[in-house]
């Protein structure tokens, strides 16, 4: 026995199934109670927060830059190798350093595809040496 649909049964619920899959989005702080900040290992805490679904919100939040704190911001990298290496040529600036306080700068997921995240400040030492770096690639949701 077929299950069948009339043409307005079926957008309505693909119209239900797009609102449950937007509803189902999350607010991620990134580096959790941590923050964006230098030091903190961002590859292992995607690794055990992920993964990341279409539509989820990505939060960086990290103090503006002051005689005690260093000066920290967002990129997008362009690809694998300039992820790898910390390369910022390409690279797309989400967020500057006064940008992080307060609510934090928000990025939502909305292709599947890998977004690579970097801080670039002092000549790219956040990334190489104190970690600020990961890879989210988003998954669309499947429900059961």
């Amino acid at each position: 026995m077929a299950i069948t649909f009339g043409k307005g049964s079926l957008l309505l619920l693909l119209t239900l199934v797009a609102i449950l899959a937007i509803s189902q989005a999350e607010t991620i702080i990134v580096g959790g109670s941590e923050g964006w900040r230098y030091g903190y290992d961002y590859n292992d805490w995607a690794a055990k927060h992920g993964p990341f679904y279409i539509n989820d919100t990505l939060v960086f939040k990290y103090p503006p830059p002051s005689d005690t704190v260093r000066p920290h911001n967002v990129y997008l990298l362009p690809n694998l190798y300039s992820f790898l290496n910390c390369d910022f040529r390409g690279a797309t600036l989400l967020a500057g350093p006064n940008q992080g306080e307060g609510y934090g700068f928000s990025y939502v997921l909305t292709e599947v595809r890998p977004n690579y995240f970097a801080s670039g400040e002092g000549n790219g030492d956040d990334c190489k040496k104190g970690m600020m770096k990961f890879v989210a690639i988003p998954f669309y949701r499947l429900y059961p």
